[in-house]
Order: C-alpha cells, then structure tokens, then sequence
C-alpha cells in the first residue's frame, strides 16, 4: 500500500514475511498465495506490499538464476503484491525450534554476511517496481554485543566499506538506489539510537542508514519525539518497522508475573529492560527475569513483538502508545523523515493461543489496516498503486 505525504514523499506500507517459515523458493511462492494475497483482498487493496524475508539459500538461487527471478516477480505481479524492502536480518533458520542468539549469526564481521546483503540488494533491484525511488534492506546492528575486540571492530568498518562500494557498483549498473538500514536491537553492539549514531558516524549516508523498529525504540525506553528527532538529523531512517513490545507496570506482582509467564517461550530471544533514573537494567530473556535477575521494582518491557492494534489484557498492555509517537515523529511534521513502513510481528506463531492460518491472515490485515488509519491520521492519504 502507498500513501502520499504532505510534502510529496511516497510512502510505501508493508507487512513483514519473516512470520512465515520458507527456506526454498517454492516456500515463498506458496505463501503468496496462503498468505500475502488473502490478506490484499481482506483489505480491500489492489495491491498491497511485502517486506519479504527471503532465507540465505534462496537468496543465493535468485541471484544466480534469472529464470527464478522473473518467476518470483510474475508471482508477485499476480497476485497484486509490490516488493520495495527486503529484511535481511534473519540469515537462515529463523523457524528453527530454538533460534535465540543464532539469529546474529553471521554477524558483519564475517564475509558471508556481505556477501548475503549484497545479493539481496541484487535481488531488490530487480524486484523494485519502475516508479519506486529507492529499495530498502535492514539488517543487525553489526553484532551481538559480546565478544567484541579491535580487530573484530576493523573488520566489521571494512565490510561496511565493501557494503557502500557494492551499493554503489549496483546503483550504476542498474541505475537503481537501494539503501541498507541497520536495526539497534536490545543485547547488541548498537541497542540505542544514541549507539546508532555514535557507532555509524562517517558511513556512506547516501546508502547507509538506520531501520528503527519502534520495539526495540520502547524497550529501550528511549522516548520517541526526541530519540528520533536526534537519530533523523545525524543518519537517514532507511526504513521503520511498526512493532509493539510487552509492558509491565508492576512485574513483581503475582498476576503480572502470571501473565508474563505465558509469553516466556524457547524459540526467540526475548531481551527485557527494567526502566531505572540513570538507564533500564537489563537482562537477555525473560526466563531470567523471571527467575529473579530483575527484582520487578519498576516497569519492565520485553522484546516480544504483539500484534500492533490489539490490547494485551490487564495487568499487561503493549507499547502501542509508543508506536504511535515516534510513526508521528517521523511521519507526522511537514517532512517525512522515512519512507518505508514494514508491520513486524514476526512472533504469531508462537504468540499464547497462537492463530491458524486463516487467523493469521485476519491478524496481518488487522495490523496493516491499523497502521494505515494512523498513518492517514497523520495528515498522509491513500495513493493509488499503478
């Protein structure tokens, strides 16, 4: 979906295709058809747009085989979907039993992963469609934070080097921009725009941004309105992705712990912050938490992403209220200060009483349908998709 900013930027909405399970080309093209247009046609849209998740080895088929490509774009084109971002973060495996950590490897001190990150760009350009200014592909930020020494710190700026040469080579070969945003996430080296900033400075900003996911923003309790003033005026917001965290007013309560309990699952890595005066303590999962490493004291909010227009029952609520300020922040002055907008709830399958498939799709258009009336809210309009 698109829709027009008051001064003119296009901004294309998505929803982001990691919640799915596919490590093959024919897994991608089946949920074209399962998922991504079902929810285009609960929403009513001639054409909707996915942020696609496309795993290591399907990446490597596309960019080797044309004949796969043009598939992959005619699917696409089929079945009313427009293709403008990629998220890269993920490399392999992501439906794994247990992913946790492994979700950072490769991380950018290791080739692979540009190698990877280029190859999307690669793949992007070719699925961009004609009128799209740019493509967007997000990625980790950098790395988990530990271990890291000077000589992994050299590697990693040499391969953000190698990634700006390469985003420059594909801009003039095929006389597209795609540009790579890299995602502060709570437990790596960069958790905060503050660290975005400070770890980033001297990148290429023609090709190398931010993408800020405004769950991580909140469980970083960094406050949106000033977070984001400060991040868009030293490095470009490549891309957003609209997301909610899990909050707690009272975590040493029994019930909230109840509750809280029922979202400790083993699959994902679900980092938590206790909000205090001098920067939020921190454990790396919420089984630890729970377990005493946080004393509930004070607010906690953990990384688990929730379906961004419903309300966690009592004593919990998302981080709705945050989403809608820094969409605002970025969306709602007289400059857009992005242009992507993915819905990330990449958790619906292991979410308490996770839905069926057809839940699914009414659970992924109810987000999209969400976002959409905030951002139109926001002063955008709707833009027809040629």
């Amino acid at each position: 979906m698109r829709l027009r900013h008051r001064d003119g930027t296009t901004v294309h909405l998505a929803y982001c295709t990691n919640v799915h399970a596919a490590e093959d080309l024919d897994g991608v093209l089946a949920q074209l058809a399962r998922y991504g247009e079902p929810v285009r046609e609960r929403l009513g849209a001639d054409r909707i747009g996915l942020g696609l998740w496309l795993a290591a080895p399907v990446v490597t088929a596309l960019a080797a085989d044309r004949s796969a490509l043009d598939l992959l774009r005619k699917e696409l084109d089929l079945r009313g979907i427009e293709v403008v971002t990629l998220n890269a973060f993920p490399y392999a495996g992501f439906h794994a039993p247990t992913v946790k950590k492994a979700v950072y490897r490769p991380d950018w001190t290791e080739r692979p992963r540009l190698d990877h990150t280029l190859a999307c760009a690669r793949v992007l350009a070719e699925l961009l469609p004609p009128d799209a200014a740019r493509g967007s592909v997000s990625t980790l930020p950098l790395a988990w934070r530990t271990p890291w020494t000077p000589r992994r710190d050299d590697l990693a700026r040499r391969h953000l080097d190698l990634l700006s040469q390469g985003l420059a080579a594909l801009n003039a070969d095929t006389g597209r921009t795609v540009r790579v945003g890299f995602e502060p996430e709570p437990g790596c080296l960069i958790e905060t725009t503050g660290q975005a900033v400070a770890r980033l400075a001297g990148a290429d900003p023609e090709r190398l941004g931010v993408c800020v996911d405004t769950c991580h923003l909140a469980v970083a309790f960094e406050e949106p309105g000033p977070a984001l003033t400060r991040l868009a005026a030293a490095l470009p917001v490549v891309k957003t992705q609209a997301s909610c965290a899990v909050h707690a007013d009272r975590p040493a309560d029994p019930a909230a712990r109840a509750a809280l309990a029922a979202f400790a699952e083993r699959r994902f890595l679900h980092q938590t912050r206790q909000a205090a005066p001098g920067g939020p303590s921190a454990v790396d999962d919420l089984p630890e938490a729970l377990g005493g490493a946080l004393n509930g004291d004070a607010a906690w909010r953990i990384h688990y992403h929730v379906p961004v227009q419903r309300d966690l029952p009592p004593p919990l609520r998302s981080t709705r209220p945050e989403l809608v300020a820094a969409l605002t922040t970025l969306l709602g002055g007289p400059t857009a200060l992005t242009d992507h907008v993915e819905v990330e709830t990449y958790t619906w399958p292991v979410l308490p009483g996770a839905p069926d498939g057809g839940g699914l799709v009414d659970g992924i258009a109810g987000e999209l349908a969400w976002t959409r009336s905030t951002l139109t809210a926001l002063g955008l309009t709707e833009e027809s998709t040629p």
